[in-house]
């Protein structure tokens, strides 16, 4: 097991190199006017020392862009490898500490979100494979591919115009409710965010539990019929120890894929969701900087989600090892 870990981390390693570098690629190629708006930008502040042209080469010095491509981008990486990548333009922060200011609420917001889908998409799996071709099977079914087809912000306009505009139940965006917030007690304030987060909790779990029931449920059927199950079942085992100890046991191994890439959703912000609701998040600020050429930040953010998306195929990897023996001989 040690072999086969640290033969991943190796390989989780190169490929974040190579990411790494695309990323960079993909900033230098850019067109340069959105460097020369921020030089332009700074030399145009009161009191500024420096001109528009001695601020660009400043900023394409900070990135290594004044260096060529190789160079540049190994003067980067020696850079992020110490933690250091430059000031935010938008938010005129360090891009760690606008990342730390936010990155909790996002947390927050998919963590609930997760827990949830995973209470009701694989229980209405399993139930719709026990009941196949019944009527609980055909609603999970249908119910399943309505919620991969709507798009985010279809349900939560529905779900904004329903409960926040009609029934007046919700705030239509924010965090907190500013005309009493203040006034509160820790515990109030606390369940205030958490009025403000319903809706987007909501939005989020209804376009996640589709895909991860539908899968749930195709799993289980297909060990449902398999020729162990068959026989437990002939040797009188109880259904629900059929169901539960067995055939769940290896349909576990497939949902590792799913459930081991949410690890990504967790930290990473829902981008359109978070912009729906304007909720302060880390999404939301990867979206506001993206729009507004925020560089610094920018790149950031997309090592932040390459660094998270390898840990969590290294994760699934892990734990696929854990489950089934046979990947750590092969």
């Amino acid at each position: 097991m040690l072999k086969y870990s640290i033969k991943r981390l190796l390989y989780s390693a190169i490929i974040l190199i190579f990411v790494m570098f695309i990323i960079y690629t993909l900033m230098y190629i850019m067109p340069g006017s959105y460097v020369e708006q921020k030089a332009y930008e700074l030399a145009s502040k009161p009191g500024a020392t420096k001109s528009a042209t001695e601020w660009l080469q400043d900023l394409k010095r900070q990135y290594g862009m004044d260096k060529g491509l190789i160079m540049g981008y190994f003067t980067w990486l020696g850079s992020a490898v110490k933690g250091e990548f430059g000031d935010s333009w938008k938010w005129q922060l360090s891009c760690t500490q606008v990342f730390s200011n936010r990155i909790w609420y996002s947390f927050a917001l998919n963590a609930v979100t997760m827990i949830l889908e995973i209470l009701i998409a694989i229980p209405l799996g399993i139930h719709a494979a026990r009941k196949q071709y019944s009527f609980s099977d055909y609603f999970t079914t249908v119910f399943s591919m309505v919620c991969i087809s709507m798009p985010t912000f279809f349900i939560a306009t529905v779900l904004k115009l329903v409960f926040a505009v009609k029934l007046k139940w919700f705030d239509l965006t924010g965090m907190i409710d500013p005309r009493i917030h203040d006034s509160l007690s820790d515990f109030g304030k606390f369940l205030d965010v958490a009025k403000h987060y319903v809706l987007p909790v909501i939005t989020i779990t209804v376009i996640s539990i589709g895909s991860l029931m539908r899968y749930t449920r195709t799993n289980m059927l297909e060990v449902l019929n398999s020729d162990y199950i068959r026989t437990a079942r002939a040797k009188g085992v109880p259904e629900r120890k059929v169901i539960y100890s067995h055939a769940f046991r290896n349909t576990l191994i497939p949902l590792i894929t799913i459930l081991g890439g949410s690890l990504v959703s967790l930290f990473s912000g829902a981008i359109i969701t978070e912009q729906l609701f304007g909720l302060t998040g880390i999404g939301q600020a990867s979206y506001q900087s993206m729009v507004a050429g925020d560089i610094p930040f920018t790149m950031f953010y997309l090592m932040f989600i390459s660094v998270l998306t390898l840990v969590g195929n290294l994760v699934a990897d892990l734990c696929y090892a854990a489950a089934d023996p046979r990947v750590r001989l092969s």
